[in-house]
């Protein structure tokens, strides 16, 4: 399956939470003993978020971009403020659907392209809208 969004919600649906932050770093291989030290509190909000009244929350379905970490069930921070540069992971309109894809330019042609091998490149044409830029992704479990 081809990712595709399933939902999106407005940025304004979220509320402010300020999180603890520990300044150690958590080792993804052997355990190491815990630190007690605490850095300022991490509002996600301000971490993940420039441009408040144009960024919105979209919730993925398919495995099309598992390359870039991008799973089925993410939740995308997408900035529709930004502009979108080859290189950059983008959501689009493709004949009126939303999906997500890397956006690349090649040969002088601009290609929606998936993080997947199962997966075909998308031309761009003028019925391609780049709806807005991934900022940030978020995959609850």
């Amino acid at each position: 399956m081809n990712n595709t969004i399933t939902t999106i919600y407005p940025f304004s649906f979220l509320k402010h939470i300020n999180l603890p932050l520990f300044m150690l770093k958590i080792s993804a291989g052997f355990p190491s003993p815990a630190d007690d030290w605490l850095e300022e509190p991490l509002d996600l909000n301000n971490l993940l978020v420039s441009n408040p009244p144009a960024t919105f929350l979209l919730r993925v379905s398919g495995n099309s971009m598992k390359g870039a970490c991008i799973d089925d069930g993410s939740i995308l921070v997408v900035d529709r403020s930004k502009k979108a540069t080859p290189g950059r992971i983008v959501v689009a309109a493709v004949n009126n659907e939303l999906t997500v894809k890397r956006y690349i330019i090649e040969k002088g042609r601009g290609l929606l392209r998936p993080e997947n091998e199962d997966y075909s490149d998308i031309p761009i044409d003028e019925n391609t809208i780049i709806w807005g830029v991934v900022t940030g992704s978020v995959l609850v479990y």
